[in-house]
């Protein structure tokens, strides 16, 4: 299973950038799928989750700014941010966690880089 993430770019601070994310392969099915970023010098955050039921949730500093959503159609997650923030600038990385041949499974994508500038 591989994920390809896409969207990132160059935007002004205010402005905003929506992440896609869409899995490849062969599983079962998909059990929920996630943004992360790194900014640099950082750890990787938990930024967005989405449950196979469409249940999100949101860190604090992104609530009311950013959106997760799915396309369980087409094995997708996107991530809609608006109202950037300087400090919103890093690598974006989409996750999937799905059931495969007798366990749970985890994949990243590759990352994508979101840089907001003044």
């Amino acid at each position: 299973v591989q994920l390809q993430a896409s969207g990132g770019g160059f935007v002004q601070a205010g402005g905003s950038l929506r992440l896609s994310c869409a899995a490849s392969g062969m599983y079962y099915s998909i059990v929920a799928m996630a943004w992360y970023r790194q900014a640099p010098g950082k750890q990787r955050e938990l930024v967005a989750t989405i449950s196979s039921g469409g249940i999100t949730n949101y860190v604090d500093n992104v609530k009311g700014r950013f959106s997760i959503s799915r396309d369980n159609a087409k094995s997708a997650v996107y991530l809609q941010m608006n109202s950037l923030k300087l400090e919103d600038t890093a690598v974006y990385y989409c996750n999937m966690q799905y059931m495969g041949p007798g366990a749970l499974y985890g994949v990243w994508g590759q990352g994508t880089l979101v840089t907001v500038s003044s």
